[in-house]
């Protein structure tokens, strides 16, 4: 099971101290949440954030694009210095494509299922991708409520990583804590986001440590 604190959480004003602080916790990844106001009603980081991280920190850049035409910034979200980069479905009418456009610049693919999204349409996807992200919240804001009914398409995902030999990790955000975390890892997730639940504690160390114990 991997950590990966959710830097939409973070203090701005203090954002290379908060990425520390998780990476001295034990923190196995930075979860990046690129939001452009289309695809989802919120507005986040582009390229420049990730170029201005990737200095700060060893740890691995997990980006989530939650943008329009996702294609037009692979390339620069790539030299920016992305190691994932993870696109939602209904972003493109081109998703293959756009999951090999990723493995050509460089990064591990990911691809993004909405709660309203059926695990059915990543089916010809599984094969090549590196990475599935189950979102257990609605896409664009932090802070909401784990929506328990997601962590049946966690448990389908496995199923069928376990029955056809394919490699891709499984990945959960939203609304993870020290009590949603078991539901999904016994449903077969390896890598949680978290991010209101370590960054809005007086004690983000202490909470990725509970979310280790859970």
């Amino acid at each position: 099971m991997k950590i990966a604190p959710s830097i939409l959480s973070a203090d701005f004003a203090n954002l290379a101290r908060d990425i520390r602080l998780v990476e001295t916790a034990g923190a196995d990844l930075l979860h990046v949440d690129v939001m452009d106001g289309h695809f989802v009603p919120n507005l986040t980081f582009g390229p420049s954030m990730v170029a201005a991280i990737r200095p700060v920190t060893n740890l691995g850049l997990d980006v989530h694009l939650m943008v329009d035409d996702p294609s037009l910034w692979i390339p620069e979200f790539a030299k920016a210095g992305a190691d994932t980069l993870m696109v939602h479905v209904e972003a493109t009418p081109h998703i293959y494509g756009t999951m090999q456009a990723i493995r050509y610049a460089g990064c591990r693919a990911g691809v993004v299922l909405n709660p309203g999204t059926a695990v059915d349409t990543l089916q010809p996807l599984l094969p090549i991708v590196d990475q599935v992200l189950v979102m257990t919240v609605n896409p664009g804001f932090g802070g909401q409520q784990f929506l328990p009914d997601m962590a049946a398409k966690v448990a389908a995902l496995a199923a069928l990583r376990q029955t056809n030999g394919y490699h891709y990790a499984i990945e959960v955000d939203g609304g993870i804590t020290d009590q949603t975390a078991p539901v999904v890892l016994e449903a077969g997730a390896d890598i949680l986001v978290a991010g209101s639940y370590v960054y809005a504690s007086d004690d983000p160390a202490a909470r990725i440590a509970a979310l280790r114990r859970a």
